[in-house]
């Protein structure tokens, strides 16, 4: 059985610029990288003196199928991940080994988290960790830019708390007194006309505003643009509408776009983002896998590894060229019980039937699970619901399966996940929930 890495790896890719050898990486010296342009005729960064637009990914995992794929830089959230070693390697060394440049996120506290902006203990302590960070790191190879902080300002409300980004300012001060070589950027969840207003006043020394930002990511630049905003800016998280952009079921769930969907999200988004002059590049969110809201909305990958038509996706913006193996695509459903309010015990004949454009054989697993209880904000962690046993009566090898609904009131969510066995997959599901006739509207 072919691997996933063998059927997309090639040659051109293992030898593109910048890849460092493991043996040779605690030798390299640092790469410098600077800003050149203006927002009239637009900016790009050089590193090592030649032009290098972020084609990013948000994460750490699966750096040789990011390389693979045409990406060429990874954004953390904090130092520690960088520092982890797996195998006796540190995921920055395994980043240069594969040419792969790094966002160095370094993590700050969050009002909402319990961290004061007004505490002068809790200041001190967080400045003593930037500079411990840059200090560390400051002279690796991999590094490409400083992330400093991510959505500290929250991701509600209007962002615009003054002592916030004189902090900001001052910690971009310190990065810069110990290194001359990377930009600072700092990291925030989505624009408005207050947060950019206050991080131009008070916080000057910042060089690149990164954005969260996921259905209205393409239109960043613009609005940048409008709001007075002269410097550089990069997408530090898109992909799909998040759960608080969508459609809502009659008992509020979300419902997640079709895989074939998310696939079209990612790619004209890559492409549209990347278009902008004043924008430096994006990182793709989430180059793996967590539960928010669902175990599939955001990871591109499926918990037990595959990479998904996301990827695949990403990866025909990023170089005109589809991967060697695609990911299996869905290409039929007859779903009668999604988002539907439903008698307990019932059974249902449903149908999703997918597609592998290699024309490999498929297989299926069919489950139900609980809809998610545990509601977090700015991507936090949330616990995957656990699987609702003896609901799937019958499944077959074409993309049928008989479900019985559970006999316990409550919300639920229908999941196929779909395999080629070689690395590829694909996830996705329907809600529905089960009440009785004297219960309706109830369904928590």
């Amino acid at each position: 059985m072919r691997s996933l890495t063998k059927a997309i790896l090639s040659t051109a890719v293992l030898m593109q610029a910048g890849v460092v050898a493991a043996s040779d990486v605690s030798k390299a010296a640092a790469i410098p990288v600077r800003i050149e342009g203006s927002i009239v005729e637009g900016f790009s960064l050089l590193r090592g003196g030649k032009p290098f637009q972020i084609r990013g990914a948000g994460g750490h995992e699966h750096l040789d199928v990011l390389a693979a794929c045409g990406g060429n830089t990874i954004r953390t959230w904090d130092v520690e991940t960088l520092l982890k070693k797996t195998d006796g390697v540190r995921l920055i060394d395994r980043a240069a080994e594969r040419g792969i440049a790094v966002t160095v996120g370094i993590w700050l506290g969050h009002e909402r988290h319990g961290f004061d902006y007004g505490n002068p203990r809790q200041l001190q302590q967080q400045r003593d960790r930037v500079v411990e960070a840059v200090k560390a790191l400051r002279d690796h190879p991999a590094v490409l830019t400083w992330g400093l902080g991510n959505e500290m300002e929250g991701p509600t409300g209007s962002g615009d708390r003054r002592q916030i980004w004189q902090e900001i300012d001052r910690l971009a001060g310190f990065i810069k007194s110990l290194d001359t070589a990377h930009p600072v950027m700092t990291v925030v969840a989505n624009i408005n006309p207050a947060k950019v207003a206050a991080i131009k006043q008070h916080a000057p020394q910042v060089d690149i505003l990164g954005v969260n930002a996921y259905s209205g990511a393409t239109g960043i630049g613009g609005q940048l643009r409008q709001l007075g905003w002269e410097k550089p800016y990069c997408i530090t998280e898109y992909g799909l509408p998040g759960p608080w952009e969508v459609e809502k079921t009659a008992w509020n769930a979300p419902r997640e776009p079709t895989s074939r969907k998310k696939a079209g999200s990612y790619n004209v988004a890559t492409r549209e983002i990347l278009a902008d002059k004043a924008c430096l590049g994006a990182y793709v969110f989430l180059w793996g896998q967590k539960q928010e809201a669902t175990a599939s909305w955001f990871g591109m990958f499926l918990p037990s590894g595959e990479k998904t038509i996301t990827v695949d996706a990403v990866t025909d913006a990023w170089t005109d060229h589809w991967p060697a193996d695609r990911s299996p695509v869905l290409r039929e459903v007859e779903m009668p019980l999604d988002g539907r309010l439903l008698e307990p015990g019932a059974k249902l004949q449903v149908t999703a039937r997918y597609r592998d454009p290699e024309g490999e054989p498929l297989s299926y697993e069919w489950e139900v699970r609980r809809e998610s209880s545990d509601h977090q904000v700015g991507g936090d962690v949330e616990q995957r619901p656990a699987v609702v046993p003896d609901c799937i009566v019958m499944a077959d090898a074409a993309g049928e399966a008989t479900v019985r609904l559970p006999r316990k009131p409550g919300a639920y969510r229908l999941f196929v996940t779909v395999r080629d066995g070689h690395g590829s997959g694909c996830m996705d599901n329907w809600p529905f929930a089960v009440t009785t006739t004297d219960e309706q509207g109830s369904t928590r």
